[in-house]
């Protein structure tokens, strides 16, 4: 992660965001990260039909988001007004995962650099059992039709114990094929 940061910083972007240093590795990500620099999820794929009703009723956000790098993974996003830059390690259910925000002027300079496709969504925010969320991504564009569903946890453990609810379909957790960074490849998903 230093090393990204310093290549960062090397480029020229010498304020990332008001009020970051490059110093401060540490800082917790976008708001429901907490402190915690391990991202475990579990992913399942969605049928149109099995969707929860009045789905426009959940909070919502919607996401562009396009990768710098896809192994590791080094990704910008903008998440309505807010901007970030995230590295990725390796993994499939459980990876380190660290955020930095971005100003918006940071955004758009690095957008046209991303590889690929720049991916597009409107993530909804479900309420799960045991005060988890369900982050139900409806993808636009390229992707048009594919609705994934992600839940993460504070553990692995919690995650391999977790029971889905009916609607969800295919588990998909451990299937790379499903990663936002390889759906920016844009080669498509054969199912």
């Amino acid at each position: 992660m230093v090393g990204i940061i310093a290549v960062f910083f090397q480029l020229g972007y010498t304020e990332i965001s008001a009020g970051y240093h490059p110093a401060d590795l540490s800082r917790p990500g976008p708001p429901g990260k907490g402190d915690k620099d391990m991202e475990i999820e579990r992913k399942f794929l969605i049928d149109k039909e099995n969707l929860p009703e009045n789905l426009e009723q959940f909070p919502r956000r919607q996401i562009e988001q396009g990768y710098l790098c896809t192994a590791p993974v080094v990704r910008i996003r903008r998440q309505d007004d807010e901007y970030y830059l995230t590295y990725k390690s390796a993994g499939l259910m459980a990876r380190e995962e660290y955020n930095l925000p971005l100003n918006r002027e940071a955004y758009l300079h690095l957008k046209p650099k991303a590889d690929g496709l720049v991916i597009a969504k409107t993530r909804y925010l479900i309420p799960e059992k045991d005060g988890l969320t369900i982050e139900l991504d409806v993808f636009h564009e390229a992707y048009e039709g594919l609705l994934l569903a992600e839940v993460e946890f504070p553990s692995e453990e919690a995650a391999n114990a977790y029971i889905p609810p009916a609607w969800f379909g295919e588990d998909v957790t451990y299937s790379s094929r499903f990663h936002n960074s390889t759906l920016s490849r844009g080669t498509g998903i054969s199912r």
